[in-house]
């Protein structure tokens, strides 16, 4: 129950952002630069997840910057750049929190014209 319930909020997440009324992507790429204090009072972190949180988006950043500047495989290193990042954060969050920084992902994702299929 908990997982249908994770993949609903993850369905509605997705939809709402993708019903956005209007907003036209930018075309640029992102390098994944997170300001990871702001996330972490979004998010309301404690300090273990700070670190944690913060080293993810470290990681995440080198993923972004060897996926844009990758010619042959940009799509592949992007796809798994976004999900291996989520797929951490989910580790270092709890449910709620990980609800939230989707929502804030997809949303800055969808903004800078990125999508992943």
């Amino acid at each position: 129950m908990r997982r249908f319930g994770l993949t609903l909020v993850a369905a509605f997440c997705l939809a709402s952002v993708s019903f956005a009324a209007g907003n036209q992507p930018t075309n640029e790429k992102w390098e994944g630069n997170i300001n990871v204090s702001k996330l972490s009072s979004y998010l309301k972190l404690t300090g273990s997840q700070q670190e944690e949180v913060a080293n993810i988006c470290d990681f995440f950043n080198e993923q972004m910057k060897r996926a844009n500047s990758s010619k042959k495989n940009q799509e592949k290193l992007l796809r798994n750049a976004i999900y291996g990042n989520l797929k951490l954060m989910k580790k270092a969050l709890d449910e709620k929190q990980y609800a939230e920084y989707t929502k804030v992902l997809n949303v800055t994702l969808k903004n800078k014209g990125i999508e992943v299929k």
